[in-house]
């Protein structure tokens, strides 16, 4: 059986059951045997009443049965007597009979009493067969005799089974005064065979003899049970031996012996009344000293359950009290061992993450406070208490310390990341100040490419302002179409050329949020990336949905296990505190904390056939109408949110009205080749869309450029960069353009001069 896991009030009171039971066990059993010869004392007195004084009645009435029918037998006719006395000897019977059935003195016979009443019983149904024999004259004197001591013998068999008394001295003498009716029987027996020989005038064959060994046998049993009786009895049994009558008796008995036949000179009528007198005064003598006997009895019995009673509450007192003290030194332990378990798991569950959670909000923890030293007392357990007293103080110490290393790393993070975005935005600066002073288009196209790598260095840079636990500071005062936070975050992307813009129903992002939607579709658009073979594509759309506007983003790689897509979800949606052992999944931590920070929701699904499509939800208190293209600043006077937005889109800027693709679907006179040597821009109309064309011309100064070999064959991504770079800044300053020509209805305006700024620095 491994009780290793059972708890520690099972343990304690498996404990105290086993001795406790034990010590019941034997407190009962001891009970037992004491109360027993208690109850066998109390007993002797109803059996001595209801199986004593019955019986030696029917001893009595048997006995003088007995005599009158020898005396009828060796006579001629039939007693009157015998009669009469068989009416009293079935009265007696009856009597006997009644308390043999009765319930009480069976419940105070043990075992071989009951056999032995059961054998008399039977002896007594023998008598009515019995006296026919005799009457009829079917039986001689000697079996008359063995009859009816048959008989009387089987009721001292039963006296005899009375003497089973625990008290030695009681015992003893119970047999000692059973014994003397047993010699008062024997010298019944000689009295009755000296009847009938008197009567038939000489001995039948064999009675002399039979008469010899009867009143050896008397003397010899009445002097070994006068041996036994207590000194008392035995002095009084003496004088009654001393007595005139018994002295007769005894010298007649003495004369029997000696004669071989019935002496002439018998005295019978002297016999007859000293008979009558010794065997009244013994059985008088016998019955005082079974009263006796039974007073002595229930005090003895007394003393015993006394005794008994005394034993059994002191034993009962001490279970009790064993109890008692098992009880409560067994809730004292649980109690201590639970307050222990209590005070560590409290500790573990509540008081140390509340610790953790507060330091985290900043507030100041006192560890004394927070670990206050508990007593548990001085043994064992208070002991593994003050051991736990000091874990306790050195895990809350431990949690202090580790919170303030993670706020002061999240300080570095923060403060590196500061520095990083300064230096971020002064080299963004730089380059629109160099875009704007740039004319070669190749030079453009690489100041571009630069301009593209410091924008992903900020968001980078940012990443690490979101681990420290701040706000990035990019942000925007009016709401941005939804279109261009998808171009916005697409444009952070280093493979932004395999991105596909599907379609994107209109909707705007709240100026609030739009930083921190780029940051966070440019972040599963980097994934989309990166964990999808290099020649698929990435497909990004938008719709409106009740609660708000979901933004798609699939990519077709190898997906994730359903494991792995649960536990990424699980991230999601709880912005879980920064680890960082779980530096695999840093885009995750750094999006749920964007969408935690809005309200977005963001979920990771498996898409058809294959790959993962990662679903974003922003929520519809973040979502406004699609703003309108108002008329154009003039010149140089275009806003900061404008400016702003013109440049995170410079990488996949498209028409608004269209769901092609950006950067692919693009009019093949976009750019347009012109002979070497020169180099100069116009803008030119558009069919009807706004859009302007910027057409290379020579210019009035001679610029040397490198020679660009045209391969029709192959593009290299330089030379589609530039394309698109071109593409880009003329789409911005088209739909600029666009807007105020479809507003403004005015008259024709005169050409206007070559503009050899950039499209950053009209925008600025």
């Amino acid at each position: 059986m491994n009780t290793r896991d059972w708890p520690i009030r099972a343990k304690l009171t498996a404990l105290v059951v086993g001795p406790v039971t034990g010590l019941l066990a034997l407190w009962i059993f001891a009970t037992t045997l004491t109360f027993g010869p208690a109850l066998d004392l109390l007993a002797a007195r109803t059996l001595l009443y209801d199986l004593g004084r019955p019986g030696e009645s029917v001893v009595a009435e048997l006995q003088r049965e007995r005599r009158l029918s020898v005396v009828q037998l060796a006579g001629d006719t039939a007693l009157p007597a015998l009669a009469e006395q068989r009416t009293r000897t079935d009265q007696a019977v009856a009597e006997l009979r009644r308390r043999v059935d009765g319930e009480k003195l069976r419940d105070a016979a043990d075992d071989l009493l009951d056999t032995r009443l059961d054998q008399l019983v039977s002896a007594l149904d023998a008598l009515p067969a019995g006296r026919g024999f005799i009457d009829s004259r079917k039986v001689d004197r000697a079996g008359a005799v063995g009859l009816y001591s048959g008989m009387i013998g089987s009721a001292f068999q039963a006296f005899s089974g009375m003497a089973t008394l625990p008290d030695a001295d009681l015992n003893r003498e119970a047999l000692a005064l059973t014994a003397l009716g047993r010699s008062r029987e024997l010298l019944g027996q000689a009295d009755a065979l000296l009847a009938g020989a008197v009567t038939a005038g000489r001995y039948a064959e064999g009675e002399h003899e039979q008469m010899v060994r009867t009143i050896e046998n008397q003397r010899f049993l009445a002097e070994n049970a006068v041996a036994d009786l207590p000194p008392a009895e035995r002095a009084g049994y003496q004088r009654l031996t001393e007595g005139e009558e018994f002295v007769r008796l005894r010298a007649l008995q003495d004369t029997l012996v000696r004669a071989r036949d019935v002496p002439a000179g018998l005295d019978v009528r002297a016999w007859e009344t000293s008979y009558a007198a010794v065997s009244q005064g013994l059985r008088d003598f016998e019955l005082r000293g079974a009263d006796t006997l039974a007073e002595r009895s229930v005090p003895m019995a007394v003393r015993i359950l006394v005794r008994l009673a005394a034993a059994g509450v002191l034993g009962l007192l001490a279970i009790v009290v064993c109890v008692l003290v098992a009880l409560r030194v067994g809730r004292s332990l649980d109690r201590r061992l639970t307050g222990v378990r209590t005070a560590a798991l409290e500790m573990a569950e509540h008081r140390l993450p509340d610790v953790v959670a507060r330091l985290r909000r900043g507030e100041e923890v006192d560890v004394a406070r927070e670990a206050p030293e508990l007593d548990h007392g001085g043994d064992e357990i208070g002991q593994v208490g003050r051991a736990f007293n000091e874990v306790r103080r050195t895990a809350v110490q431990a949690a202090v310390d580790e919170v303030t290393l993670r706020r002061g790393l999240n300080e570095v993070f923060l403060n590196i990341a500061r520095r990083s975005q300064g230096l971020v935005h002064r080299q963004l600066a730089l380059l629109d100040r160099l875009e704007r002073r740039t004319e070669d288009p190749d030079e453009l196209a690489g100041l571009f490419q630069v301009d593209h790598l410091a924008t992903r260095l900020r968001r980078h840079a940012e990443d690490l302002v979101i681990l420290a636990g701040a706000a990035p500071g990019r942000g925007w005062r009016n709401p941005v179409a939804a279109v261009d936070v998808v171009r916005g975050a697409i444009s952070e992307v280093e493979s932004y050329d395999r991105v596909d813009v599907g379609e994107v129903q209109s909707a705007g992002v709240l100026g609030r949020a739009v930083g921190d939607v780029i940051h966070l579709l440019a972040e599963l658009i980097e994934n989309a990336t990166v964990f999808s073979p290099p020649g698929t594509r990435v497909d990004v759309t938008g719709r409106s949905v009740p609660g708000g506007y979901t933004i798609e983003i699939t990519d077709r790689g190898l997906g994730m296990s359903p494991p792995a897509l649960a536990e990424a979800n699980r991230k999601l949606s709880s912005a879980p505190e920064f680890d960082p052992t779980d530096s695999a999944r840093l885009g995750h931590f750094v999006v749920a904390r964007l969408a935690a920070r809005h309200g977005v929701r963001v979920e990771l699904r498996p898409a058809v056939p294959g790959g993962t499509t990662a679903v974003v939800l922003v929520p519809s208190d973040l979502v406004t109408d699609e703003p309108a293209l108002g008329p154009a600043a003039p010149e140089g006077a275009a806003g900061p949110d404008d400016r702003r937005m013109a440049k995170v889109t410079r990488l996949a800027t498209v028409p608004r009205t269209r769901a092609a693709r950006p950067g692919r679907d693009r009019p093949e006179s976009a750019v347009l080749p012109l002979p070497a040597g020169r180099t100069s821009s116009v803008e030119t109309p558009a069919d009807g869309d706004g859009l302007p064309r910027r057409v290379r011309r020579r210019g009035p100064v001679p610029r040397p450029r490198p020679v660009a070999v045209d391969n029709p064959a192959y593009r290299t991504p330089e030379e589609a960069r530039r394309a698109m770079s071109a593409l880009q800044a003329g789409t911005a300053r088209g739909r600029r353009d666009g807007a105020r020509r479809a507003a403004e209805p005015s008259p024709p305006e005169p050409p206007a001069a070559p503009d050899h700024r950039t499209a950053t620095e009209r925008d600025a």
